[in-house]
Parts: C-alpha cells; sequence; structure tokens
C-alpha cells in the first residue's frame, strides 16, 4: 500500500464511487490508446472527479474507470486492491484482491456482451 494514498474509509468521510466503462478503440480515446495503454480509463477518471468535484467536502470520491479491452484507472486499481486485502483479512483468503479483479473483469465482459447484443454491422 502505498502511504502518499489517503485510504477511502480512513478520511472520516461516506465513499461515495462512480464506475465509468470506456470503450479503448472509440474514435475520442483511439489516440491516447494508441500511445498508452490505460490512457482511457485516465482520462474517464479524471472527466469524473471533475464533475464530482464539490461532492468531495462531504464524500470522499472514487472514480473507478475501466476499459473495455481490460485497462483501470491506477486509483481504482489501489482502490480494489485495498478492498481486497481488507477482505482477505476478514475471510482469511489470501486470493479475495484476485477473486475480486476476476470478478470485476467477468462483469465488464458481460455488460459488453449486453450492449453488442443487438448490434450489427451495415
Amino acid at each position: 500500500m502505498a502511504s502518499d494514498r489517503m485510504v477511502p474509509w480512513q478520511s472520516g468521510k461516506p465513499l461515495t464511487w462512480d464506475v465509468t466503462v470506456a470503450h479503448t478503440l472509440a474514435a475520442s480515446y483511439v489516440s491516447s490508446t494508441a500511445h498508452e495503454a490505460g490512457a482511457a480509463a485516465e482520462m474517464a477518471a479524471t472527466r469524473k472527479s471533475s464533475k464530482y468535484a464539490d461532492f468531495s467536502y462531504s464524500n470522499h470520491f472514487q472514480p473507478s474507470a475501466l476499459e473495455t479491452l481490460g485497462s483501470m484507472n491506477p486509483s481504482a486499481v489501489f482502490f480494489f486492491q485495498d478492498l481486497g486485502r481488507r477482505i482477505s483479512q476478514v475471510s482469511r483468503d489470501s486470493q479475495e484482491a484476485s477473486y475480486l479483479f476476476q470478478h470485476i473483469a467477468v462483469t465488464t465482459q458481460r455488460f459488453k456482451s449486453v450492449l453488442f447484443r443487438d448490434f450489427r454491422c451495415p
């Protein structure tokens, strides 16, 4: 755990989070993602943080942005790693963080299958 990062539940404020899934190959992201993995996730997380900036006075806001090809914004990775570690402490199963990331990946895949179920190429 990085000592320079504030863990949400240690700030004394309620945790509020917003999950965004960015399409890695969308025209608005492709030039950035071609140069850096995770760029779309970071851009989406930055937009969400700006949108909810006033929220930070009363709540700790955690943007969680995932890309359709698997990347996640760094603060979300840190958040989920710490959450997995805390779950492991309670369950005594050292694999909980891995299970959490696997569950997130499967949920993202399910979301994509629903989203593109009726999509047809012209």
